[in-house]
C-alpha cells in the first residue's frame, strides 16, 4: 500500500474517531489536547480508540499502521511448456510475515481445478499437465490489514498443435470420400487448424503444373479434367514435433452438353407396335425422362431401363406421340434434349361427308336442276386419308377429298360413296349421300325416262333384226325357186318365146361368175313362174317351165351337166356371184 493508502486509512479512523467523540461525553481526564503535530494527535486519537475498544496498545501494533507491506515476487519453474508433457510449479515469496497470498490469473482471481495443486501457506502452486489454456499471466498478491501488494507478472507459453484437420473446398459439394467440382470453376482448397506457435504447411498435389504451396491456402482458376486427383496436406510443429497430413479426392464435372434422343428407324403403327427410345449423351449421371414438360412416371405401358437410358412404349397409343425429352443432371448443371414427338401411322376413323360450307354430316342433299354440288370427305388419318368417290350404278371415280359438280343434270342424281384408306395401317372406312335433283321435270323419274329409252332402243334393234332375218329367208327361197326353174327351161326346149319379165323383177336378173358381162347385154328372155297358192310350199309341183332362150351373145350351156348349173343370185348387186349347188 503506498503513501496515499496509509493518509486515507488514517484520515478514515480519524472521522471514526470523531463521530464517536460527538456522541459520547468523555470525561475530563481524557480530554484530547491537540497540538501543531497532526501525527502526534493522530496516534493519540488512535490509543484512545484503541482503548475504547479493549485493543491492547503496544509497539508492535503502532509498527502495522506505520509501516507498507513489501512487494512480493513470482518464481516458475519453466516459462515454456509443451502441451500433456511437462508440469509447471509457481513460487510466491514475501519479506512480510502474516500475510495472506492469493493468486490473480489474466488479471482475474485464479480459479482452481482438479490439476492444479496449492501449497498450505497459498506460497506455491503447481499444474499437472499443462493445457493450452493455462497458458496466459500469473501474479501473487500479499494482503495483510487493509495492505494489498501484488508480484510482477509472469507469462506462462504453452505450445501445442497441430490439433487434427480436413482439407475444405470451396465450390464444391462433397460425395462421400470425394469432392465434385464443375468444369471451368474456380475453386480454393485451404486448412484450418490450431497450433502454437503457427506451423508450417506442405502440400502434394496430383499434378506437376504449378509448384506445390506453402500456404494454409491456395487457388485454382478455371478447374479442368486434368485437376483431378487426390490433394495432400502436411502441417508440422517444429516446438512441439507433431505432424498431421490431410487428403481430399477431387473429381471435376464436365459441363453438360445436350442429350438427344434417337428416334425408331421403323414406321409406326398404332396397336401394332413397340418402341424404344434412347437418350444418347457422352456425360455419366443421373438422367430423368420427360412427358409433355412433366416428369415421366412408370407402367406397364411405359418402361424405363435401370440407368434410365431407355424407355420402352409397349402397344402404341394415339397420345403416345409425345412430346418426350430427356434429361442429364449433377449438382451443378442440367441439360435437357430437343422435345421429340413420335410419328405414328392410324386410321382413317369414322367418315364423315358434308355439303358445301356447312360443317354438319349430311345423309340426304337437295340440289337444284343447273345449280352446282360441293361434297367434302373426311376422316381423322395419319398420314392423311386418300379419299375415293363413287357413284351408285356407274363405273366413274373421282379421287380427291371433295368432289364438285358444276351443273347439275336429273343424271346426276343417285347415292355416292366416298371410301377414304391409309395405306401405311392398309385400313379404310366409307360413307355415302343421297343426292336429289330437284326442278321442272316430266312426271317420269330419271330412272323410269332411262328405262323406256333403253327398252325402246331394244326394240328397235328386236325389230331391225327380225326384219333382216324374214327379208335374207324370204330371198333365199326366191332365189331356190329361181334356180328350179331355170333349170327346168333349159331341160325342156320349146320354139316359143316367152314375154320378158316384168321391170320389178329386173334387180333379181342372173349372172354368171364366168362370164364377162357382154356389151349391150340382152336381158334373159323366160315365162312367168307359175303362181303360188298362199300357204303352198315352194317346193311343191309345179307346172314345166317353157325353154328359155338366151341371148345370142350367151353361149348355150350344155344340157345334163351338173358342174355348169349356176345359182340365180338374189342380191340385186351384180357383182356378186354364187355357184349352184348340184344338190338341188
Amino acid at each position: 500500500m503506498g503513501l496515499a493508502d496509509l493518509w486515507g486509512h488514517h484520515w478514515a479512523e480519524i472521522l471514526l474517531i470523531a463521530s464517536l467523540l460527538t456522541m459520547w461525553s468523555l470525561p475530563a481526564a481524557v480530554q484530547l489536547t491537540f497540538d501543531a503535530n497532526p501525527l502526534t494527535t493522530i496516534q493519540s486519537e488512535k490509543d484512545v480508540v484503541l482503548s475504547m475498544l479493549g485493543t491492547p496498545r503496544g509497539p508492535q501494533t503502532h509498527r502495522r499502521f506505520r509501516e507498507l507491506l513489501a512487494r512480493p515476487t513470482i518464481a516458475i519453474s519453466q516459462d515454456t511448456a509443451t502441451e500433456q508433457r511437462e508440469n509447471l510449479t509457481f513460487c510466491c515469496s514475501t519479506q512480510d510475515a502474516d500475510v495472506t497470498i492469493h493468486w490473480v490469473f489474466n488479471d482475474l482471481p485464479l480459479v482452481f481445478h482438479e490439476r492444479m495443486q496449492l501449497s498450505t501457506d497459498g506460497k506455491t502452486l503447481t499444474i499437472l499437465t499443462v493445457q493450452r489454456e493455462d497458458s496466459g499471466t500469473y501474479k501473487c498478491e500479499a494482503q495483510a490489514f487493509h495492505q494489498v501488494r501484488s508480484s510482477a507478472p509472469t507469462f506462462l507459453t504453452v505450445n501445442y498443435g497441430p490439433d487434427p484437420f480436413e482439407i475444405k473446398l470451396e465450390s464444391g459439394v462433397s460425395r462421400g470420400e470425394v469432392v465434385e467440382v464443375i468444369e471451368g470453376s474456380t475453386v480454393t482448397f485451404s486448412v484450418e487448424t490450431q497450433s502454437h506457435p503457427p506451423p508450417a504447411y506442405t502440400w502434394f498435389l496430383p499434378y506437376d503444373s504449378i509448384p506445390p504451396p506453402t500456404m494454409s491456402s491456395f487457388t485454382i482458376q478455371a478447374v479442368s479434367r486434368e485437376h483431378e486427383g487426390t490433394y495432400r496436406c502436411l502441417v508440422s510443429n517444429g516446438a512441439t514435433h507433431l505432424l498431421r497430413l490431410g487428403a481430399l479426392t477431387v473429381r471435376v464435372l464436365e459441363t453438360l452438353t445436350k442429350p438427344h434422343i434417337v428416334p425408331p428407324s421403323l414406321n409406326l403403327v398404332e396397336n401394332a407396335s413397340s418402341v424404344a427410345l434412347t437418350c444418347q449423351t457422352p456425360h455419366e449421371g443421373a438422367g430423368v425422362w420427360l412427358l409433355r414438360g412433366q416428369a415421366l412416371l412408370p407402367s406397364d405401358h411405359l418402361v424405363l431401363s435401370a440407368d434410365n437410358r431407355s424407355l420402352v412404349i409397349h402397344g402404341l397409343r394415339r397420345d403416345d406421340t409425345g412430346p418426350y425429352e430427356c434429361e442429364v443432371w449433377n449438382w451443378g448443371s442440367r441439360a435437357r434434349s430437343e422435345p421429340f414427338r413420335l410419328t405414328m401411322s392410324y386410321g382413317p376413323d369414322r367418315v364423315d361427308i358434308t355439303s358445301g360450307s356447312a360443317p354438319g354430316v349430311v345423309g340426304t342433299v337437295e340440289v337444284e336442276l343447273n345449280s352446282s354440288l360441293t361434297l367434302r370427305c373426311r376422316a381423322e388419318s395419319q398420314p392423311g386419308a386418300e379419299f375415293r368417290w363413287t357413284l351408285e350404278q356407274s363405273t366413274a371415280m373421282h379421287a380427291g377429298q371433295v368432289l364438285i359438280i358444276r351443273a347439275l343434270t336429273w343424271e346426276h342424281q343417285g347415292i355416292y360413296g366416298c371410301t377414304a384408306s391409309n395405306p401405311l395401317t392398309q385400313l379404310a372406312r366409307s360413307a355415302s349421300v343421297r343426292v336429289r335433283v330437284v326442278g321442272p321435270q316430266s312426271s317420269l323419274s330419271a330412272g323410269a325416262i332411262g328405262g323406256i329409252a333403253i327398252g325402246i332402243l331394244a326394240l328397235i334393234a328386236l325389230s331391225a333384226g327380225l326384219g333382216c332375218f324374214l327379208c335374207i329367208r324370204n330371198a333365199r327361197r326366191f332365189s331356190r325357186e329361181k334356180a328350179e326353174d331355170s333349170i327346168q327351161e333349159a331341160a325342156t326346149p320349146t320354139s316359143e318365146e316367152e314375154p320378158h319379165a316384168e321391170s320389178c323383177s329386173n334387180w333379181l336378173s342372173p349372172m354368171y361368175a364366168n362370164l364377162p358381162k357382154p356389151q349391150g347385154q340382152v336381158g334373159v328372155k323366160k315365162k312367168e313362174p307359175p303362181s303360188v297358192t298362199p300357204g303352198n310350199d315352194s317346193h311343191g309341183p309345179r307346172k314345166p317351165s317353157p325353154e328359155v332362150t338366151l341371148d345370142p351373145l350367151v353361149p348355150t350351156l350344155p344340157k345334163g351337166n351338173a358342174e355348169s348349173h349356176y345359182e340365180v343370185l338374189v342380191n340385186p348387186e351384180r357383182n356378186i356371184y354364187g355357184q349352184i349347188n348340184p344338190s338341188v
